[in-house]
């Protein structure tokens, strides 16, 4: 499953403090047990003292490969542990626009 291995290689790369890996792909117009919409949320030490730019292009070379034969689209999440803290929840999706749904 594209899902478990998403959650492996970022649990190897970043020693995750939190990690949810969700598959979003029943919001859109794509077959019935598909993996091609994905959110991750990702709370690291890796990420103190780094941009939003950079945490995001550290998970999209950590998942490159899925990223180029798998994955249609991905949400990223990146926190540092304080940042998590402080938050009240993860933010929603937004609805598919396209596709008929």
């Amino acid at each position: 499953m594209i899902q478990d291995q998403v959650e492996k290689k970022l649990h190897l790369t970043f020693n995750p403090i939190h990690l949810q890996v969700i598959n979003e792909s029943y919001m859109h117009n794509v077959p019935a047990g598909s993996e091609s919409h994905f959110k991750v949320v990702v709370v690291s030490e890796q990420f103190e003292g780094k941009r939003l730019l950079m945490r995001h292009r550290a998970i999209n070379s950590a998942l490159a490969d899925e990223l180029a034969n798998h994955i249609h689209a991905l949400s990223i999440n990146a926190y540092t542990d304080s940042e998590w803290k402080s938050l009240s929840g993860i933010p929603e999706s937004p609805k598919c626009a396209g596709g008929g749904k």
